[in-house]
């Protein structure tokens, strides 16, 4: 499949801005494009986007494809998938990056099915294979127990990676690159679905996926007063409070503070971990944190097992003691 080459990433575009996912996923391309030589691009799709084009280049991209058009103002799966194939058959990349994301994770498989090629979701790390320069995409599977590496031979090959697993790039101002228009040719009777009405989730406070600290509290916090407390002391580390499925099914804390599987995922520099157990639905929402600590009364919780410090005991005593501690730290 000599055609196809390159590197193409797709620009989320939320409230007018380029968002943390889609500068992580530039610099993942750029170190791809690097490994294999190739050239790096990406595509903005929406309306009145071609402004954030000279960023992409500035964040790493050699060109920038822009589809602006006013069909394309709100993500809806026919209108993206259509304008995506047109792209992507046109530029002929060899390998798509999109975001973990609720768009990437929609406009992926209908999109990898139009283009006859296969898609790995929700990957936490990409490199390519020296030997065949075919993409190999890693992941985690059988709920986070284990993980694997996935390569095919078929083009484009396509992925999705998690949010917060890859860094982004410093952006150089002084980067020059190409921004190349691209006339979506859109017909509005292909459109089958339409946005009514959007609402925005209320959110107090620093949202998980931003948090580099969190605290974070499991069944055996109890109690709404139990999480007031672990509120408490994300407050002085300036961080979030997160949640395992018990609580938010309990209602002791809000459903959007859940950690995991089937509710967010987090990689913050510190997750401190409060009377959880580990369970893998957890774990496979804050496995990427670079640090973890864990207090639980149970020496023999799962959570130590993947802890870089533990405290065994009930957090209850351990907690007072640990805020008081860094008051005394923090005054120094």
């Amino acid at each position: 499949m000599a055609e196809y080459k390159g590197i193409m990433t797709f620009c989320e575009i939320i409230e007018d801005e380029l968002p943390s996912i889609s500068k992580e996923v530039l610099g993942c391309g750029r170190k791809l494009a690097d490994d294999l030589g190739q050239e790096l691009c990406t595509v903005l799709v929406g309306s009145g986007v071609e402004s954030l084009a000279q960023e992409a280049i500035s964040l790493g991209a050699d060109k920038a494809y822009v589809v602006d058009d006013p069909l394309l103002k709100e993500y809806q799966t026919d209108s993206y998938v259509q304008v995506m194939k047109k792209v992507v058959t046109q530029v002929m990349p060899q390998i798509l990056i999109l975001g973990q994301t609720s768009v990437g994770r929609d406009l992926v498989p209908m999109l990898a099915f139009r283009l006859d090629t296969t898609a790995t979701l929700d990957c936490v790390e990409l490199a390519i294979d020296p030997d065949t320069r075919l993409l190999q995409r890693i992941k985690p599977v059988f709920g986070g127990n284990a993980v694997a590496t996935f390569t095919c031979d078929s083009y484009p090959q396509i992925a999705t990676v998690r949010d917060k697993v890859m860094s982004p790039p410093e952006p150089d101002a002084s980067k020059q690159g190409e921004i190349i228009t691209i006339d979506a040719g859109l017909d509005p009777s292909t459109i089958r679905a339409r946005l009514l009405k959007r609402v925005k989730e209320d959110e107090e406070g620093v949202r998980l996926e931003d948090a580099s600290i969190i605290v974070s509290g499991g069944r055996g916090i109890g109690s709404a007063e139990g999480f007031n407390q672990l509120q408490e002391l994300a407050a002085m580390l300036q961080g979030a409070v997160g949640a395992s499925r018990p609580p938010c099914d309990n209602r002791w804390i809000a459903p959007n503070r859940q950690v995991g599987i089937t509710g967010r995922i987090v990689s913050p520099d510190l997750y401190v971990a409060i009377g959880l157990s580990g369970s893998i639905q957890h774990l496979s929402g804050c496995g990427q944190a670079k640090n973890i600590i864990a207090i639980n009364k149970d020496p023999e919780a799962s959570i130590f097992n993947y802890a870089d410090f533990g405290v065994v005991g009930d957090w209850k005593k351990v907690l007072p003691a640990f805020k008081d501690k860094l008051k005394e730290l923090m005054s120094e």
